[in-house]
């Protein structure tokens, strides 16, 4: 017999929960019903969504863990006052990437589903792409005359502005490479995205090391790189641009994508500030050497963002392709309970191994970090829950409501900063981002909810947060604090893990039919 959940009809065309259905395995007298199609239809997308999402993230994997180990020399080679200065170039970059876009980077993905043929598609394209060309280059040269006004009051002084203007052209490189990196997304060509991106980081990684390490080049060793990586990669991508790339504009066609993601500019504007306020506030009431023992902690912490960049990447075309089908909103709230389930289990984790991680990836100046680990994780697991529920906005096109959720989490962060920061330090910083970035998840979902309802699966999604505390709690207890480092790493780990998935098993969480599928799916990633 098998098993499977299938929805229960309320007899007004809305589907008001699950019931369990029994149905023959094979050879019975009874045909297979429509809830069962639907179940292996939904778990065949689950399967295909968890194999793409796996193959990007497997091609960030190796350069990821290189640049982890790479960290205590990073630690050891530069003062924390000048990783202080690098958090804020960081932040600079992040904030012209969104400005140099304009929105229209989620324009292109969204109306390229629409286009009719090969020919709009390539006028989609030379339109976004000749509109950046001419507004961003004259905002960059902009940016470039006016680095020292900008350098003196962000770092206190003017010894950083040469490696802000590498910066500002460095973003000006960025501001298109999209185009052809959002069509391979598209095409599902997940192998040839990942070859392309695995490439990019491994040289980055490299040529950091070389300028920051060997040639002791400091903060500017680091902005020359990246300027230096994203010349060879617009070199790398010619090809690709040519293809999409026509002498044609249409100015129908940029009317419509501004419509569209003008209102993601301040939306992605304020993701910035969620994502750096923190900093900038600490930066404002504390010398730039606490800034850099935080910065550190946040790079731990941002760890999980490898799983969470895979998602997003595999995510978005994923349900669009989706959205126009039979019984989407069912696809999306199984997908949810699993891939939360997913970030529960990676914050968990964190907490419990953080102090044993900084112990043994930082030199003892940095190890203050490990206070904030845990807190950066959970900021990162809140952030994925915003893009996993919050999708109803661009499916029903209601961009314009993103910049109410991410004003509402701004509000949040810039105030929790300023209370929290004075007082308690780069702690303080940490809880600031906890709560923007749980504002962010609540209001994104309530708003997605209300233009395109998702019935989640509450009852479930409860019990992973349950065990998620107690494998970090259980973590934690473990073994003491003096343990070596790698051995704390490994036994938290392994008893975070265990935990987790003991108290799943124990109150019932999965179901027979998922673990069958989950047993096939595995088989066959193992088979690829």
């Amino acid at each position: 017999m098998i098993i499977c959940s299938v929805p229960n009809d309320n007899g007004n065309g809305q589907r008001s929960g699950s019931e369990l259905e029994v149905l023959p395995a094979s050879g019975g007298p009874l045909a297979p019903r429509r809830g069962a199609v639907r179940c292996g239809a939904v778990f065949r997308k689950l399967r295909e969504l968890t194999v793409n999402l796996t193959v990007y993230g497997v091609g960030d994997v190796a350069v990821q863990i290189a640049s982890f180990l790479l960290l205590p020399l990073y630690t050891i080679v530069l003062s924390t006052t000048e990783n202080g200065a690098i958090a804020l170039l960081l932040i600079v970059e992040q904030v012209m990437r969104v400005v140099n876009r304009w929105g229209v980077d989620a324009s292109f993905m969204r109306f390229y589903y629409d286009c009719a043929d090969d020919g709009a598609r390539r006028e989609l394209a030379s339109t976004i792409f000749f509109f950046l060309l001419a507004v961003s280059g004259g905002l960059t040269l902009a940016a470039v005359a006016a680095a020292p006004l900008i350098a003196e009051p962000l770092f206190g002084g003017a010894d950083f502005t040469t490696p802000l203007r590498l910066v500002f052209v460095t973003t000006l490189f960025g501001s298109v490479s999209f185009l052809p990196f959002h069509v391979l997304r598209i095409e599902q060509r997940a192998r040839t995205y990942v070859a392309l991106t695995f490439a990019n980081n491994l040289a980055t990684l490299l040529v950091k090391l070389l300028f920051v390490v060997v040639l002791r080049m400091s903060v500017l060793g680091v902005a020359l790189a990246d300027l230096l990586v994203a010349v060879g990669l617009a070199i790398a991508l010619a090809p690709r641009y040519a293809a999409l790339i026509r002498p044609v504009f249409s100015v129908r066609q940029l009317r419509a994508c501004l419509a569209f993601g003008l209102p993601r500019v301040p939306h992605s504007f304020a993701h910035q500030v969620i994502a750096t306020v923190d900093r900038f506030t600490l930066s404002r009431f504390a010398p730039l050497s606490p800034l850099g023992v935080y910065n550190i902690g946040v790079s731990l912490g941002l760890g999980l963002k490898l799983f969470l960049s895979a998602f997003e990447t595999a995510w978005a075309p994923f349900y669009f392709r989706e959205m126009k089908t039979p019984g989407a909103q069912r696809t999306f709230r199984t997908m949810s309970t699993y891939v939360f389930g997913v970030l529960v289990l990676l914050v968990a984790g964190l907490a419990a191994v953080g102090r044993d991680l900084v112990r043994l990836m930082t030199a003892p100046t940095y190890h203050g970090a490990a206070a904030v680990v845990p807190w950066i994780g959970l900021a990162v697991g809140l952030q994925g829950i915003y893009l996993l529920t919050s999708i109803g906005l661009n499916i029903t096109k209601r961009t314009a409501y993103y910049p109410v959720v991410t004003g509402a989490a701004t509000v949040a962060a810039v105030v929790a900063s300023l209370l929290l920061v004075p007082r308690y330090g780069i702690l303080g910083a940490a809880w600031s981002n906890v709560i923007a970035y749980g504002v962010l998840a609540a209001v994104g979902m309530a708003l997605s909810q209300r233009f395109y309802p998702i019935r989640y699966e509450w009852p479930r999604v409860w019990r992973l947060v349950a065990a998620g505390v107690l494998a970090a709690i259980a973590g934690t207890l473990v073994v003491g604090p003096t343990v070596a480092p790698l051995v704390g790493l490994l036994v938290r780990g392994t008893c975070a893990v265990a935990v987790f998935a003991g108290t799943l098993a124990a109150t019932g969480f999965f179901r027979p039919r998922e673990i069958v599928t989950v047993r096939e799916g595995l088989q066959g990633l193992f088979r690829r």
